[in-house]
């Protein structure tokens, strides 16, 4: 697990011994941790993606949840850059057309931020909805990738 200072505030990346990303989350939680080779790649593909000049990750992912989440994060995976989806497209694209509640919570728990895009996520109405670093910084993410 390391931190960072990034853009929108500090990160914290946690990776695997099997050099997979487990965790990428907003804030600096980090006690002791050890910079990596695997979790500085994803860091500078992070900080790359924040900066406008990466659109995809290239990363290993070790995903932690159930299997419903984990469909929903691998349906987040797909969103192309530049595009949102509402709970309810993800919930029909995984075939289960009411279980839009149930998307929102899995994008709540999404382990690995920024990476699975559940910044992209917004109300069916358009609106911008709950997101882990707040709603000022989910519209800094969805205005870098207009401008991109």
């Amino acid at each position: 697990m390391y931190c960072y200072n990034t853009k929108i505030g500090p990160i914290t990346i946690e990776g695997e011994s099997d050099n997979c990303i487990s965790k990428i989350f907003l804030g600096n939680n980090c006690l002791d941790g050890e910079e990596t080779p695997y979790i500085k790649k994803a860091y500078t593909q992070t900080s790359e993606y924040l900066n406008g000049k990466r659109k995809a990750f290239d990363l290993n992912l070790k995903l932690y949840g159930t299997e419903f989440q984990q469909v929903v994060w691998n349906a987040l995976l797909k969103i192309p850059y530049g595009e949102t989806r509402s709970y309810k497209d993800i919930a029909e694209t995984i075939g289960s057309p009411y279980a839009y509640r149930a998307v929102g919570l899995a994008c709540n728990r999404n382990p690995i931020c920024i990476v699975i895009p559940c910044h992209r996520i917004i109300g069916s109405r358009g609106n911008l909805t709950r997101y882990a670093g707040g709603l000022d910084i989910k519209k800094q993410l969805l205005e870098m990738q207009e401008r991109s």
